[in-house]
């Protein structure tokens, strides 16, 4: 395969919500471009990008998968990525190797929840982005107010920056092509063709009027970013095509300009336009600004920290800079074992070359160096500063790590990954299976990040947390078909605490004699409650020598092991001050096990008294869905217990924030996909803990597993 310098490459994310045909897409350009010999379809498993059988199973995305495309001496490198909203983090993580995105937008139904939150993460790390209209040959492209209702939408959503460089053809037979802005030309097209257009200088006539005034809307957008292009405008009355390209290929690299294409991934159509729109338009590597890295002496060196002798500086993505590349995915395959995909930040990485990797102080030899066409392999001698590539069976290499020339240490962070959403136990159908969980699951946390696996301290129960029930049923049949370890799912885990509403005062005395040495400790307590989100605290007001001051400690400690047990249900006990005021001792029998038992004792003394209750996780949800399923969505969060606090309008979408309990949140997005027909997305965080009503406590203490304590004596 032929090598490529940074100038001769561009890296593209495709980003978009659900269903917009991102993966479609991908296949037909792979076909517009002669890389496949026929267009991968998704419904027949044979898309390049979509090769995960649960992927194919449920027919949608959940990884990022990368695929190359070659093209009039360029090579595209593509992204795609989930649009699905419970796989998010998987479209934010793909903007840290791209230096632009396709954000695809549904002609059909215009800018969508998901669509919204993509472009604000390209915006966040300043990746130039390109609109992209696709399944214009639906009959219901553009929806209800057409076309220009659709554009309307986007300049309210994202500024009317967002200008069209495209006018699409549409008559009786749909759609049939594009106008070029730029060049005033035509190209058409044939549906379910190979993807190549016919070029046209006559412009259709019932188009030709449009197409006039939207090129000068363009031409003027493209000028009011430059003194001299303006003086250049205002002179001539337009912008000649050479320097119009020019400033349209800054202006979008800058993020001054968006522009807005069209096509069908589907039908094949407009494809071999947008690939050179990439070429001539969107920045390549070299074009990056030079990336900010911390270089330095590494500590901690398995969580990837930085020491504090570090600086930041920069680093230039070019080939004359020390060899560096970034681990920014890892897949297991069956085959080839552990792949890892990384970026080339600087210099060129050689085939077989032996590299250090600077996050674990390790060496990797770099054998069969590859470029990925979705799950295949294809080797390369060497890549260059700005290209994707990737290497299998690296032995400690994680997504995340560093590798590079030796003594030339730089560090990038990741975009850092959300907490799990929800956690589910899981269980071992069998000895068997029980042996091969761990080592199978810690397989499929190096491929998602998102994924964590622990073990619950206070119900010795296996937890695993990921960002929804379709993402942790994934990973369970992945469990199944790809490591033959078979589980069961339990109910998710609430994370319930226990806290005091009253005082207390209370004594707690242990006492035992059985021969010799006995065991004596005795303490007074005062307890109070302490406001949401305090923790615990500790004092001591003992003084005149009524218990030694070395036995403090021991008190204190007795009381935080019973806090952890919980006294109701078994649930941490938190926001409560204990004060020890009073006491005695002996002088042969007292010992740090007895105070703590005596702690222990006065801390159950003390909840008994002191009103104690059960606090359950609120949930922080905001809810994006169309319109017209408002009220429904409104509706069914007041049945939750859910306190609305208030809605927003952007275009044909309802923005929704309330509050609700986790307890009813568990399996929403089963829910929500239902309810809006898949056009719904939603994002909760714990945003508080609050008192549980007493009809829902009383349920959950009638089905809890109570505290066993240790008996006073």
């Amino acid at each position: 395969m032929k090598t490529y310098q940074g100038s001769e490459i561009r890296n593209v994310a495709v980003v978009g919500h659900a269903h917009s045909g991102k993966t479609t897409l991908v296949a037909a350009l792979l076909h517009a471009a002669k890389m496949t010999p026929a267009q991968g379809r998704v419904a027949e498993g044979t898309a390049v990008t979509a090769y995960d059988e649960e992927e194919i199973a449920r027919g949608v995305t959940m990884q990022n998968a990368v695929a190359f495309v070659e093209w009039q001496g360029i090579k595209i490198n593509l992204v795609d990525t989930p649009g699905f909203h419970m796989f998010n983090h998987e479209s934010r993580a793909a903007m840290l190797p791209v230096e632009s995105a396709v954000v695809v937008v549904n002609a059909q139904s215009g800018v969508e929840p998901v669509t919204e939150r993509v472009w604000k993460y390209a915006e966040e790390n300043n990746v130039p982005r390109v609109v992209l209209v696709n399944q214009m040959d639906h009959p219901k492209a553009g929806g209800q107010g057409g076309l220009s209702q659709l554009i309307d939408d986007i300049h309210e959503r994202w500024g009317r920056n967002c200008v069209p460089v495209q006018l699409p053809i549409s008559g009786p037979e749909g759609f049939q092509g594009v106008v070029d802005l730029v060049t005033m030309e035509a190209f058409t097209y044939t549906p379910g063709g190979d993807g190549r257009g016919k070029v046209s200088k006559e412009i259709p006539a019932q188009l030709a009027a449009e197409a006039k005034a939207r090129h000068e809307a363009l031409v003027e957008l493209v000028a009011e970013g430059k003194d001299e292009l303006m003086e250049e405008f205002f002179e001539k009355g337009t912008i000649p095509e050479e320097h119009l390209i020019s400033a349209l290929h800054e202006a979008i690299r800058e993020d001054r300009i968006f522009p807005v294409l069209f096509s069908s991934g589907l039908g094949n159509m407009a494809l071999d336009h947008l690939l050179d729109f990439i070429k001539v338009y969107t920045p390549s590597p070299v074009e990056r600004a030079p990336i900010p890295v911390k270089a330095g002496t590494l500590v901690a060196v398995a969580a990837g920290e930085v020491g504090d002798d570090a600086e930041v500086v920069t680093r230039k993505m070019d080939d004359k800079e020390p060899m560096a590349a970034l681990v920014f995915k890892t897949m297991s395959d069956p085959f080839s074992g552990r792949i890892s995909f990384f970026k080339v930040i600087s210099g060129v990485v050689k085939n077989d070359a032996t590299v250090e990797n600077y996050t674990r102080r390790t060496q990797e030899r770099l054998a069969h160096l590859s470029v990925m066409q979705g799950r295949k392999a294809v080797e390369v001698a060497e890549l260059h500063a700005g290209d994707i590539g990737a290497v299998a069976k690296l032995r400690d290499t994680l997504t995340g790590d560093m590798l590079g020339q030796k003594g030339a240490d730089i560090q990038i962070e990741l975009v850092p990954m959300p907490e799990p959403a929800m956690t589910y136990a899981i269980e071992p159908k069998s000895r068997a299976d029980e042996d091969k969980l761990a080592p199978a699951i810690h397989k499929l946390m190096e491929e998602d990040l998102l994924i964590k696996f622990f073990r619950d301290p206070l119900t010795n129960e296996f937890l695993i947390g990921g960002a929804g029930q379709p993402h942790i049923e994934a990973i369970v049949n992945r469990l199944k078909k790809r490591y033959h370890a078979e589980v069961t799912l339990k109910a998710p885990k609430v994370p319930y605490r226990e806290t005091i509403r009253g005082k207390a005062d209370v004594q707690g005395r242990h006492k035992k004699q059985s021969g010799g040495h006995g065991q004596f400790g005795d303490c007074k307590i005062r307890m109070e409650p302490l406001p949401r989100g305090s923790g615990f605290e500790f004092a001591s007001e003992v003084f005149g020598g009524a218990i030694p001051r070395n036995f403090i400690p021991a008190i204190e400690k007795g009381i935080v092991e019973s806090a952890v047990r919980g006294f109701l249900a078994g649930y941490p006990v938190v926001d409560f001050k204990v004060t020890v005021y009073d006491g005695s001792y002996h002088d042969v029998d007292s010992n740090e096990m007895s105070f703590k038992k005596a702690g222990r004792i006065a801390f159950r003394k003390a909840m008994e008294q002191a009103k104690p209750c059960l606090l359950e996780p609120i949930m922080k949800v905001e809810i994006e869905a169309p319109d017209e399923f408002a009220g429904a969505l409104m509706g069914d969060l007041n049945s939750r217990r859910g306190r609305v606090g208030g809605m927003e309008t952007k275009g044909r979408t309802t923005i929704i924030n309330a509050q609700v309990p986790m307890a009813e949140m568990l399996t929403y997005g089963t829910l929500l996909t239902s309810m809006t027909q898949g056009k719904g997305s939603y994002h909760m965080e714990v945003d508080h803990y609050d008192i549980v009503p007493q009809l829902a406590a009383d349920k959950i203490l009638a089905n809890a597993k109570v505290p066993v304590e240790e008996e006073e004596e």
